[in-house]
């Protein structure tokens, strides 16, 4: 990864990109060290070919699809990776899970990976990265200018943390129930430069920051920026990172669908010349906090934050904007953490691992 992005990757518009972390896991159901193995020692599927790599435990896995050019060939792309990715884990002994945090996943018994990165990450941050088994959904839209993409980064903030609440499928940690729906958020966010962005005015201001960060030792690349939403100066895209990982690969439709509309809508308006909102970060980490304590029941500040919605009238306000019906789908049904919680309870552990499984 080089250290730093330009201007000049700005250059397409609408392209999509999906990036999905998941578990690896043995016979059992539970997370295994399992990376070296499948992305180092064994050549995987063509269609993995440099679209495979490792996180920070050796039981976490991560895949990207090829840019994709038509949104429509979204859903072919996402299960052509998936479906490498399982047969490539069975034919070396693995299984595949995906969640926003694996409810048997124990930090401290988990293997971290050896790569000087990783390495001078947990020198440099200690605990809070030495505890990190979270696993998330990530959506690349491509914008064709660099000054466009950072003014929708901006105005996408208030729109993260609904689609953590519907994605909120996180609610155990290092074995035992968190009371939160999406515990994911918060253990990712003991990490530095992580959570809700703050704004900047133009890529100037952005550039300049990702620049000083690097310079003053604060970050090794720009890719440890991860904040919820930021400009992607190396790709060429906004990149939304606030859902939790998801089993289904519908779920995860839904929200590249949300994602990609989202940034399309918002492009028009800045060609448009619409002024942004100027929302203070603070009202904003307080609807990311309702989302991660309450996700699909949450009452979010409405956008001029006056007041509250629910959950159920943002989604119906932002389907009937966009012309989307991704978002229902998501809400009609069970969240994540509700399923998991009901199957821990009505039929044992077992069958809660065996649903994050991908087949």
């Amino acid at each position: 990864m080089d250290a730093t992005g330009s201007a000049e990757h700005f250059t397409r518009m609408g392209t999509l990109g999906i990036e999905e972390e998941f578990y690896v896991v043995d016979e059992f159901g539970r997370p295994t060290s399992g990376t070296d193995e499948l992305v180092y020692e064994t050549e995987p599927p063509a269609v993995l070919d440099g679209r495979l790599d490792h996180e920070l435990f050796k039981c976490v896995i991560e895949t990207q699809t090829p840019r994709i050019d038509d949104p429509a060939d979204a859903g072919d792309h996402l299960r052509s990776v998936r479906d490498a990715l399982v047969d490539h884990a069975e034919a070396n002994g693995f299984g595949i899970a995906a969640a926003g945090l694996h409810p048997l996943a124990k930090w401290r018994e988990l293997e971290h990976a050896e790569k000087p990165r990783y390495k001078s990450q947990l020198d440099r941050i200690q605990y809070p990265q030495h505890r990190n088994t979270t696993a998330g959904l990530h959506v690349h839209v491509g914008v064709d200018d660099a000054d466009k993409a950072v003014w929708v980064a901006n105005e996408l903030r208030w729109h993260l943390p609904l689609m953590l609440a519907l994605s909120a499928n996180s609610p155990y940690w290092n074995g035992f129930d968190t009371g939160l729906q999406s515990a994911r958020g918060k253990i990712f966010e003991a990490l530095p430069n992580t959570g809700m962005p703050t704004a900047f005015d133009d890529y100037d201001a952005f550039e300049t920051y990702e620049r000083r960060m690097l310079e003053t030792g604060s970050i090794d690349d720009r890719g440890e920026l991860w904040f919820d939403v930021r400009p992607h100066s190396g790709h060429g895209t906004v990149e939304v990172r606030a859902p939790d990982g998801q089993a289904d690969p519908d779920r995860v439709l839904a929200f590249v669908e949300y994602v990609h509309e989202l940034v399309v809508d918002l492009a028009e308006r800045y060609e448009d010349g619409e002024s942004g909102r100027r929302l203070r970060r603070e009202f904003l980490d307080e609807n990311k906090w309702r989302a991660i304590r309450h996700g699909q029941s949450a009452e979010l500040l409405s956008r001029d934050l006056s007041t509250t919605r629910s959950v159920e009238e943002l989604v119906e306000m932002e389907s009937d904007r966009l012309g989307i019906d991704g978002l229902w789908e998501l809400y009609d049904r069970e969240s994540g953490a509700e399923r998991q919680r009901r199957l821990r309870s009505e039929e044992g552990v077992m069958a809660l691992v065996d649903s994050l499984r991908l087949s």
